[in-house]
C-alpha cells in the first residue's frame, strides 16, 4: 500500500504513554496532523504534556477519548486519517481471546475509515526472544526480524509467563492476516526493545517498566530483572522515529516486522553504576543489587549470563527501512534520570545519605 502522505493524518493509540507520547511529539515534528487517542481527555495528569505541545494549540493536534475495552470506540477517531500508530497495550495478555476481541474491534473501525493507509502496530522483542526454554537461544542466538519463540514447547504457556509474549505475536498475526484480506491498508509489526531515556510528563516514571526501574535505582532500590538478562535497549526517541519512518517508507510491505534497537546491551548491574559514571556532578550513592530470585534460578545464573552473553543482536532491517541512527545507551541513561529529576521530581540518594531519608 501507499506510505502516509506528508502533512497526512495520524492516530495514535495509547498517546498519554513513554512511547506513544514521543510518537506523537516526532509526528508533529515531521509535519503531521495527529490525533492523540487517550482513555480521559480531561485527566490532566496524563494529557497536560499533550496539550503543552505547540500542535494542540494550533489544532494540528487534537486529543479524542477512546478505551480500548469499548467496541467502535475509534470510528470516528480513524475517519479520515491516512495511518494509524497502535502503541497502546491491552490490559491483559494473558487472556487470549480477550486480545484478539480488541484487535478485531479495532481493525474494524479501521476497516470502516475508508482512508486507512498503512497501520504501525506496537509489539515487542519478547515476540522474538521470549522462549519456553532458554537453552534454545543456544541454538538460534542471532536475534533478528524472522525469529520468532518455539511455539510448540510446551512450558509456553501464560500460566508460566509467556502470555505477554504469545499476546504480542497474536497481534502482529490478527493485524497483517486483517490487512492482507482487506487489501486496502498494510500493517507493519515494530518490535521495540528496554526504552530507555526522558520522560515528558511525571505520570511516565511508574510505566516502562525501564524508566521505572531507574527511578528505584535512584532512590536506592536495585533488584535483579528477568533472571540475569542484560538489558537490551533502544531510547525511546528512537524507538518513536522508526514508528514515523516506517509510515513513511516505499521500501516495505505488509506483514513484515522490524526490530527497534540499537543492539546496545548492558549487565542490569552495570545500569546503575553507569549513572555515577554519567552524572558525577549528583555524588550518587550507587546501591547494591539485590537478588531475590528463588534458589532455583540463582543456581542457574552462570548457565543463564552465558546463555545472554552469547547471543547476537541484529537491527540491519530497521537502519535500511528508515535510516535512523541509534543512540548509545549512555545518552539515554543520562537523559532518562535527568527528566526523571526534572520533570517528576525524583531526588537521588546521594552519598552519605540513607534510603529511607528518600
Amino acid at each position: 500500500m501507499a506510505p502516509v502522505p506528508k502533512g497526512g493524518t495520524v492516530a495514535v493509540t495509547g498517546a498519554a504513554g513513554f512511547i506513544g507520547g514521543w510518537v506523537v511529539r516526532k509526528l508533529l515534528q515531521r509535519d503531521y496532523r495527529v490525533r492523540a487517542c487517550v482513555r480521559d481527555v480531561s485527566d490532566e495528569t496524563k494529557t497536560a504534556f499533550l496539550k503543552a505541545m505547540p500542535g494542540y494549540a494550533s489544532g494540528r493536534l487534537t486529543l479524542h477519548a477512546a478505551n480500548l475495552d469499548d467496541e467502535g470506540c475509534f470510528d470516528d477517531v480513524f475517519a479520515g486519517c491516512h495511518g494509524v500508530c497502535h502503541v497502546s497495550h491491552v490490559s491483559d495478555y494473558n487472556d487470549q481471546e480477550y486480545v484478539r476481541r480488541v484487535c478485531e474491534h479495532i481493525i474494524e473501525s479501521i476497516n470502516k475509515s475508508g482512508t486507512v493507509n498503512r497501520v504501525i502496530v506496537t509489539s515487542s522483542i519478547a515476540a522474538i526472544l521470549t522462549e519456553g526454554d532458554i537453552t534454545e537461544l543456544v541454538r538460534r542466538p542471532v536475534l533478528y526480524e524472522d525469529r520468532s519463540p518455539d511455539e510448540a514447547n510446551p512450558k509456553r504457556t501464560p500460566e508460566r509467563g509467556h502470555g505477554y509474549a504469545m499476546g504480542k505475536l497474536l497481534a502482529q498475526r490478527i493485524f497483517s492476516d486483517a490487512a492482507a484480506e482487506h487489501g486496502d491498508w498494510d500493517a507493519i509489526t515494530v518490535c521495540p526493545a528496554d526504552n530507555v531515556g526522558p520522560i515528558q510528563s511525571p505520570h511516565q516514571k511508574n510505566m516502562g517498566p525501564w524508566q521505572h526501574l531507574i527511578e528505584g535505582m535512584l532512590r536506592g532500590k536495585y533488584p535483579q530483572t528477568q533472571a540475569y538478562r542484560p538489558w537490551m535497549t533502544v531510547d525511546v526517541r528512537d524507538d518513536a522515529e522508526c514508528h514515523v519512518r516506517l509510515l513513511e517508507s516505499v521500501d516495505i510491505k505488509n506483514a513484515e516486522r522490524y526490530i527497534a534497537w540499537s543492539t546496545d546491551t548492558r549487565n542490569v548491574e552495570d545500569i546503575c553504576a553507569s549513572i555515577d559514571r554519567l552524572l558525577p556532578e549528583l555524588e550518587f550513592d550507587v546501591p547494591e543489587v539485590t537478588d531475590d530470585f528463588p534458589e532455583h534460578i540463582k543456581a542457574r545464573e552462570a548457565e543463564f549470563r552465558a546463555i545472554w552473553a552469547s547471543v547476537e543482536l541484529r537491527n540491519d532491517r530497521m537502519r535500511a527501512a528508515t535510516g535512523v541512527e541509534f543512540r548509545p545507551l549512555d545518552v539515554s541513561i543520562r537523559d532518562c534520570v535527568e527528566s526523571l529529576m526534572s520533570v517528576a521530581g525524583v531526588e537521588p540518594r546521594r552519598r552519605g545519605e540513607s534510603a529511607e531519608e528518600n
